[in-house]
């Protein structure tokens, strides 16, 4: 079965600072995959949109590797926890927190998250 594909005029949005930052369209967004965004300060964003249509912004960066890598990790749950693993040593992060669930003193920053 083939599903159509997804028609929406709707934008995801990061909060930056006071105002909101549009990323892209939402189509770009599979569930499942993620994609990086660069932000107006350089920094990097990974976004994600789960099979229920929740939309998740944490730092691209990998705080154990240093590369931009996250919005290429591979995404589950863990006790209801929706969470990417890193594709370099596989660390996984919740997606709603930042927090890593293998190594509690990590944690990567998260973005508040809209489609409009």
């Amino acid at each position: 079965m083939t599903l159509a594909p997804e028609t929406t005029d709707l934008k995801v949005q990061l909060q930056l600072a006071d105002e909101w930052f549009t990323v892209c369209d939402l189509t770009r967004l599979v569930p499942g995959r993620g994609v990086a965004a660069l932000l107006p300060d350089g920094r990097q964003a990974a976004l994600f949109r789960d099979r229920n249509g929740n939309l998740y912004a944490i730092d691209n960066r990998d705080p154990f590797g240093g590369a931009a890598v996250l919005s290429r990790g591979l995404t589950g749950t863990h006790q209801g926890r929706p969470f990417v693993a890193s594709p370099l040593l596989k660390q996984r992060f919740d997606l709603e927190t930042g927090q890593c669930l293998d190594d509690e003193t990590v944690r990567v920053a998260t973005y508040e998250v809209r489609a409009s």
